[in-house]
């Protein structure tokens, strides 16, 4: 056993018994949180203008202090960005995360020096995790990469500013850096498609242990790694034995990951955002993501069929339920306050609090009342494709609206790795799946106000070629499952296979 696995053992037990312990204090450290966040903040512009100092319950709070998106929060940020100190928390963030959706404008999420501990340990807290659980430590002595965006960073209002990923690439612990690919010249290209083949120039012949990020993006990157070599990721990567992924849905990409590879390898599953990193899988054998309840974030829940009304319902973590969609609501020691990070989750279990991502607060599709979700898409293409033994390597859905009655439908655009050998039968069965699982939808098609769902196959990489097109490929972009519009599905029409 080489030092670094070694030195590992005794501080993942550690830690792994710390989370433990937090596991049973959920609640109250939640309420410890909200505490010291009001106290800490009461002396700020934004603490000042929603009277932080007469804030005694979550009750005050809630009457204090309204629920924003980034639109309605970006006055805050912009005085931020001028220069200006304590204005949403006290002094000026160390950095600006800039991230931006397929869907709207650049962003800036302030990152302070009491939030960054967040970003930082949660990621190695759920590499301890497994290691405690598993005893797996000999990846730590093998190389490791993270496919990440540019680490290099400008200045906005003199506040070092850049990709989160760019972000926490600067605060990789010392110990580390020695395993780490890509090198920083080639982290540093923007271009995608370039840095994804400098990456692999860069790792075909290394001894990869661990691989890290996006699900499509590593799809991608095993693509390269296999048209190069001409063998699968495990022959190449032999002691590769460890998959770290979130940002998305894994079960979409898993058949294809695993395919790529070779065989089924340890996963462990992220819930970060610049916002925050809010959840992590700790446990190889239980479903869902542990809540980070002690890590300066305290967190909201709004049922999610409420969250565009005037006065919504909100909760703290001691009333959430089980199977419930929740929008997920932060306030965080970075000084975001009732911020809708446009999330929804369910509860998978509440003892301890563990969740699954559900969906996208803006990303559903109610053109005609039927509000399927992003959660209901995926498990009804999923099981069809389990089914006839289908992989699908990317997919979006969109609805036609027809001025005639019972013409509209939901056109699904589906990049298929092996194509059904039916695709009306393919459609039906994802029809079937999606009608037992929203009855809205059942409703509507019962009711022959929605033809059934129709599938528009997209060329091989076409996916690709439209988010290379709109400048949103590779790091840490993601293509919405739903929309609500045509928007993105006119674009892809270009893309779909002749």
């Amino acid at each position: 056993m080489k030092i670094k696995s070694f030195l590992a053992k005794p501080f993942a037990s550690y830690i792994h018994k710390q989370i433990k312990k937090g596991m049973e204090t959920a609640v109250q450290d939640q309420q410890a949180v909200f505490n010291n966040l009001i106290k800490a903040a009461a002396k700020t512009e934004f603490g000042k203008e929603h009277g932080f100092a007469d804030i005694k319950t979550y009750e005050d709070f809630i009457k204090q202090v309204p629920i924003r998106d980034y639109e309605a929060f970006k006055v805050y940020i912009e005085r931020i960005k001028e220069g200006k100190h304590n204005v949403l928390w006290k002094g000026q963030p160390i950095y600006l995360a800039k991230t931006s959706g397929t869907t709207s404008g650049v962003k800036y999420i302030p990152i302070t020096k009491d939030s960054i501990p967040n970003h930082i340990n949660t990621a190695r807290n759920a590499l301890l995790c497994y290691m405690a659980e598993t005893g797996n430590t000999k990846f730590a002595d093998g190389k490791l990469i993270f496919l990440s965006g540019s680490p290099e960073l400008e200045r906005v209002g003199g506040i070092p500013t850049g990709r989160l990923s760019g972000i926490v690439n600067h605060h990789v612990p010392k110990y580390l850096r020695s395993n780490q690919l890509p090198s920083y010249p080639t982290n540093c290209i923007e271009e995608w498609e370039e840095k994804l083949d400098k990456i692999v120039e860069e790792t075909i012949n290394q001894n990869m242990t661990l691989i890290s990020g996006i699900p499509p993006w590593m799809q991608m990157y095993f693509d390269r790694l296999i048209e190069k070599s001409g063998k699968k990721i495990s022959e190449l990567f032999p002691d590769f034995n460890v998959m770290v992924q979130g940002g998305v849905n894994f079960e979409p990409y898993k058949a294809k990951l695993y395919e790529s590879i070779g065989k089924k390898i340890d996963c462990i599953e992220l819930f970060p955002a610049s916002e925050g990193f809010f959840a992590f899988q700790d446990s190889q054998h239980a479903e869902g993501l542990l809540l980070n309840t002690n890590s300066g974030i305290f967190f909201e829940f709004v049922p999610a069929a409420e969250i565009f009304n005037e006065q919504p319902t909100r909760l703290s973590l001691k009333d959430v339920k089980m199977g419930e969609n929740y929008a997920l609501i932060i306030n965080n020691n970075a000084g975001l306050w009732g911020y809708n990070i446009g999330d929804t989750v369910k509860f998978v279990s509440t003892n301890p609090y563990r969740l699954i991502v559900s969906g996208r607060t803006k990303h559903f599709i109610s053109a005609f009342g039927e509000h399927v979700i992003g959660e209901e898409v995926e498990a009804a293409l999923l099981k069809a494709a389990e089914e006839e033994k289908i992989q699908v390597t990317e997919f979006t859905v969109a609805p036609m609206i027809a001025q005639d009655a019972g013409k509209s439908y939901h056109e699904w655009f589906i990049e298929f790795e092996n194509t059904p050998d039916d695709i009306s039968r393919f459609a039906d069965k994802i029809n079937e799946n999606l009608r037992n699982k929203n009855v809205y939808y059942d409703d509507l098609i019962a009711g022959n106000i929605l033809q059934q769902l129709k599938i528009s196959p997209v060329k091989k990489n076409g996916f690709i070629d439209y988010m290379k097109s709109i400048g949103k490929l590779g790091g840490q972009n993601k293509l919405p499952r739903l929309s609500n519009d045509r928007k993105i599905a006119d674009e892809l029409k270009r893309y779909i296979q002749n």
